[in-house]
């Protein structure tokens, strides 16, 4: 686990127990990330997804250069720090959102969610490789019950005849696309951890990502267009100032804060938000093996939040 309970950025919201920041870190990220995959359907369609993804983060990083300019956030590191600030870009700002942008033409968007959520199982793994983290039973029981709860929410989009193999693909786009996010929150670990400020490790990591994805469209060809409207518009807004700026901060400083396996808690919530709004926007169909999954899932998550000290 990482050690430390200040906020890395050097700020400490006043009157607030340690324990009711968390709380507020844990809330905010459940309901702006639970509410961004329905987000992400906006996105698709007219515009190339690789681009989409582009100019989310050039818009999102423009917004933190000039956020950290105007507040004196230290912008000079070395290469070493350099290169994890873009391993954090490239798997958690722009390649991982690449594929979860081509899963959700197939999936909906809180079938994508849920799918994501494997990432407690990811962070749990790639913590004990890279940040020699000790895994303990009750989290292994916790995940294991999680894991099996997703398996039955997803259970008819996979056995569907007509369907299944597409699904199947977009499945495992997803569930790539998850493990390259749980090295973008090892990375992340890891610059908190030499004292790169949050805000600022982002700030990097977001422009890597938007120039990574702009390099990978002028190379394949993409074309950059632009729909100018609404909906289009609104959820890139949406998606670059609160899913990626603020949602990340707090999802971040939360792993920071408590470690990769407990923060890891608030991608097991934001799923149950994003299927209750897939519910009512797109129209998913619940069903015993879903209402069964949901179940696992949230005991699961207690097993992991209720982890021995």
């Amino acid at each position: 686990m990482i050690p430390g309970t200040a906020l890395h950025d050097g700020t400490r919201p006043s009157g607030l127990s340690a324990s009711a920041q968390n709380a507020l870190l844990y809330l905010t990220t459940v309901l702006i990330w639970g509410s961004s995959w329905l987000a992400i359907k906006f996105q698709l369609g007219y515009v190339d997804p690789m681009v989409s993804v582009a100019y989310r983060f050039l818009l999102a990083s423009g917004i933190s250069w000039l956020y950290c300019g105007f507040s004196g956030r230290m912008m000079r590191f070395g290469l070493r720090d350099q290169g994890f600030m873009f391993l954090q870009g490239a798997s958690l700002f722009s390649l991982n959102y690449l594929l979860f942008y081509i899963s959700e033409l197939t999936l909906t968007s809180g079938l994508a969610a849920v799918i994501f959520s494997t990432i407690l199982v990811m962070n749990m793994l790639n913590g004990t490789i890279f940040l020699k983290n000790r895994i303990e039973l009750r989290m292994i029981a916790g995940a294991s019950l999680g894991l099996t709860g997703i398996v039955l929410v997803f259970w008819q989009e996979v056995t569907d005849f007509e369907t299944g193999s597409e699904n199947l693909l977009a499945v495992a786009l997803a569930m790539l696309a998850t493990f390259l996010a749980s090295l973008g929150n090892i990375a992340s670990a890891r610059n908190q951890r030499q004292g790169i400020p949050v805000v600022v490790a982002n700030t990097f990591g977001m422009t890597y990502g938007a120039l990574l994805m702009l390099g990978l469209s002028w190379l394949t060809g993409r074309e950059f267009t632009f729909e100018f409207s609404v909906p289009y518009v609104s959820s890139l807004v949406f998606l670059s100032v609160f899913a990626s700026i603020i949602a990340f901060w707090t999802y971040l400083t939360l792993l920071g804060r408590v470690g990769v396996e407990r923060a890891a808690y608030a991608t097991l919530l934001f799923p149950l938000v994003a299927l209750g709004i897939s519910t009512v926007a797109e129209g998913y169909q619940w069903t015993v093996f879903g209402g069964t999954g949901i179940l696992l899932i949230l005991a699961g998550n207690l097993l992991i939040i209720k982890r021995s000290a």
